[in-house]
């Protein structure tokens, strides 16, 4: 199974980006998750691009996309949101409305901040966002709070409570991939 993690931060060995490291060195046994890195190179979304010939950095991303069987996403959280560039990214890929890149594409959301809270809002605001691409998503939510101390500079959680939920979260989106391809099978039979 393929998965594609997106990390919501542009900066340079971010917490989110160390942390999909991190995610992918928990997956199950035949499960390989991949990092998208070219979130800084597509524009702001603009439906007069989307008539024409659509920015090539968007459609590296809708083939990324279509050629996994899960997308996780790992974002930080900006006043109170989900990074803009991410949202973006999630707006691009949600083109057209039905037969999109995102549209039954199985989903998990890890959202993560040196605060407390661990970035629920910005989690909670992607999930909302795939209520409407039609993305189902996994229903667990796992916001990591205090990530700066839960990171080790090895590039794992050291912190056993965030990789049980990491671990827990990855094979949830496993099983959700299986229950989709199943539905997808019953209905082409």
């Amino acid at each position: 199974m393929k998965v594609l993690a997106i990390n919501g931060s542009l900066r340079k060995d971010s917490f989110s980006s160390r942390l999909a490291a991190a995610a992918a060195g928990l997956a199950p046994e035949g499960v390989e998750v991949t990092q998208y890195t070219g979130l800084d190179t597509i524009p702001g979304f603009n439906q007069d691009l989307e008539d024409g010939a659509v920015p090539a950095a968007v459609e590296d991303l809708r083939e990324q996309l279509e050629a996994s069987d899960a997308v996780l996403i790992v974002t930080p959280e900006y006043n109170a949101s989900a990074p803009g560039a991410l949202k973006n990214a999630i707006d691009w890929s949600s083109r057209p409305h039905g037969e999109s890149a995102l549209a039954g594409l199985p989903a998990a959301i890890i959202s993560a901040s040196p605060m407390p809270f661990g970035a629920l809002w910005a989690g909670q605001q992607i999930r909302k966002a795939f209520t409407i691409t039609g993305t189902p998503t996994v229903e667990r939510e796992v916001a990591i709070g205090k990530i700066d101390e839960k990171l080790g500079d090895d590039g794992t959680l050291t912190d056993e409570g965030a990789r049980d939920e990491v671990t827990a979260l990855l094979a949830e989106l496993e099983e959700l991939v299986g229950q989709v391809n199943q539905e997808e099978a019953e209905v082409a039979a």
